[in-house]
Formats: structure tokens, C-alpha cells, sequence
């Protein structure tokens, strides 16, 4: 398939092929300097939309590129819709293959090309996002917030654990399965685990309290594209998120702020799934709605 592999029904997830972490000392041979990283994105993707969150969260627009692809992605992957100003690449493929001429598989964003080695360091997307959190704090905006504090990553982690299997990792699970029961598994899990975060954000006004922190970076985008493409195109359609008084407020809330609303790209986002995906719509049709209000009121201050 295009996008993914499927055994026994279930949607498999393509391991990461490139690993390598940037550190702020450079012991890894990659040290975060300002100016040598350049990080590939697709607005339709929500793992590539979290590290654009964190770099604008944090201040990183300088200190680290962007380069953004087309939304429409066909056999050859993604394609930038001008060739890319830094490395001359037509399409993501030549990236990889300079940097591993046998890789075979998909090619992924986002993913982080080093300038000076002239290669990709990573597409390692769990990790991206924290470690644009840890390592560039040198490069962070005054004020910046701490996405990531140490006192509280062993309830991140294991807060993002649950949300990646049954959120984030979950509607595809739910909109690749191939058969009734794998779908079902993960259809309930799905809206088990939104549930269980309506009821925890009745009380708080992010996820772990009056701050936002990496924890909310990774369950906005599937947040962000939840009505618009996961409900009707991924059959995850017990309830919209319009249908969650709590999480459709904590959503808006988030969008009004910059960093996560001026990089959520409705345009990319429906023609990526509902064009690119023609295993699950044959016709590449554009799904024309939903009518929701992004901008209306949220009253999470309460």
C-alpha cells in the first residue's frame, strides 16, 4: 500500500530509519548549532505539525529551517513544489537515498537534514520535538516556555505512551485495518482514551495543569484533524470532537494561540488524506465540510 503496511488486518507502522540525536555539547558529533539544521515538514502530517509547534513555541524560526512540502503525495513520495532553495532536491526520496543509497521504504516527514554532512540525521519523529526542547535551549526565545520540564516527564511519558497507541497511532489503526474486529480494537481504544481526557481536562486546563507542555504538542494535530479528516475518512465516527465540550474547548484554546493555530493547515490537511490515501478513497474526492468554528469562544480560563 501507499502509506502503510497492514498484517493480519492490523496497520503496521514503518520503523524510524535515521536515529541520530543532536546535543547541545556536541558529544554525538551533531552539536545544536543555529543555522546548520534544516527540518523537511508536511503541513498534512500531524507528527511533522508537533516539531513546527515546538520550533515556534520556542523561538527556533532562526536558529533552525524549515523546508515545506506539496500535499499531494503520489508513488515517487513527497514532493517540494519548488525545488528545495538549500539542498537542490525535486523530491524528499533524493534526500534519503544520498544519505543511504539501499534505504527502502516510505519517506517520511518530518526528518532533519544536517548542512554541514550534507545528510539526514534523523526522522526519528518521537524524539524530534524533545529534543528541540532539551538541546537548542541555548537558542530558545527569552521566556520560552519549558515543554518539557524534568519533574514531570516520567507523567509526560507516560501520558504521551497512552496517547501515541490509541490516539495519535490509533485513528490509523482504526482507518487502515483491513478487518471488522482489528477495526472495532481499535475504534474502542480510541474513544476510550478520549473519554478518559475529556474527564481529565474537566479539572485542568491543559494536560498536566495550567502550562502547556510537550504533552499537549502531541495530541493537538490529531486534535486539529480529528473532524475534518479522522471521523468520516478513518470511520472514527462515534463522536466528533465538536461533541466534547472539554476537548473541543481545550482544542480552540490551543488554536488561538499562534504556534498551533498558524501552523494548522486545513487546505493540506483534506487534500493530503482525501487525495493522496485512494486505497480508502478511490475517487480522491474532497470531503467539502465539516462547518465548525475554530475561532469561537473556548472559556478555558474558567
Amino acid at each position: 500500500m501507499s502509506v502503510q503496511e497492514v498484517e493480519g488486518g492490523r496497520f503496521v507502522r514503518q520503523a524510524n530509519r535515521f536515529t541520530e540525536r543532536i546535543t547541545a555539547d556536541g558529544a554525538s558529533g551533531l552539536p545544536a548549532e543555529p543555522g546548520r539544521y534544516r527540518l523537511f515538514v508536511s503541513y498534512a502530517c500531524p507528527w511533522a505539525h508537533r516539531t513546527l509547534i515546538v520550533r515556534r513555541l520556542l523561538g527556533l524560526e532562526d536558529a533552525i529551517g524549515v523546508g515545506v512540502v506539496d500535499p499531494i503525495r503520489d508513488e515517487k513520495g513527497w514532493r517540494f513544489p519548488d525545488r528545495d532553495p538549500v539542498t537542490g532536491a525535486v523530491f524528499l526520496s533524493e534526500l534519503y537515498l544520498s544519505t543511504d543509497p539501499a534505504f527502502q521504504g516510505r519517506y517520511t516527514v518530518p526528518c532533519v537534514w544536517d548542512t554541514e554532512t550534507e545528510r539526514l540525521v534523523t526522522n526519528d519523529f518521537p524524539n524530534i520535538t524533545t529534543m528541540f526542547e532539551t538541546e537548542f535551549t541555548a537558542h530558545h526565545r527569552p521566556g520560552a516556555p519549558d515543554l518539557y520540564p524534568e519533574a514531570l516527564r516520567p507523567e509526560i511519558d507516560e501520558l504521551n505512551d497512552l496517547v501515541y497507541h490509541t490516539v495519535n497511532n490509533g485513528v490509523y489503526k482504526a482507518g487502515f485495518a483491513t478487518s471488522q474486529g482489528v477495526y472495532e480494537e481499535a475504534f474502542d481504544a480510541l474513544f476510550d482514551t478520549l473519554d478518559r481526557l475529556e474527564e481529565r481536562l474537566s479539572t485542568r486546563r491543559y494536560l498536566l495543569g495550567d502550562e502547556i507542555t510537550e504533552a499537549d504538542v502531541r495530541l493537538y494535530p490529531t486534535l486539529a484533524r480529528f473532524d475534518a479528516v479522522y471521523h468520516g475518512h478513518f470511520k472514527c465516527n462515534l463522536r466528533r470532537l465538536a461533541d466534547y465540550e472539554n476537548l473541543w474547548g481545550y482544542a480552540r484554546d490551543l488554536y488561538s494561540i499562534p504556534a498551533f493555530g498558524e501552523t494548522t493547515n486545513f487546505d493540506h490537511i483534506k487534500r493530503h488524506y482525501y487525495v493522496t490515501q485512494r486505497n480508502i478513497n478511490p475517487s480522491g474526492v474532497v470531503a467539502k465540510g465539516p462547518l465548525v468554528d475554530w475561532t469561537s469562544p473556548h472559556d478555558r480560563g474558567r
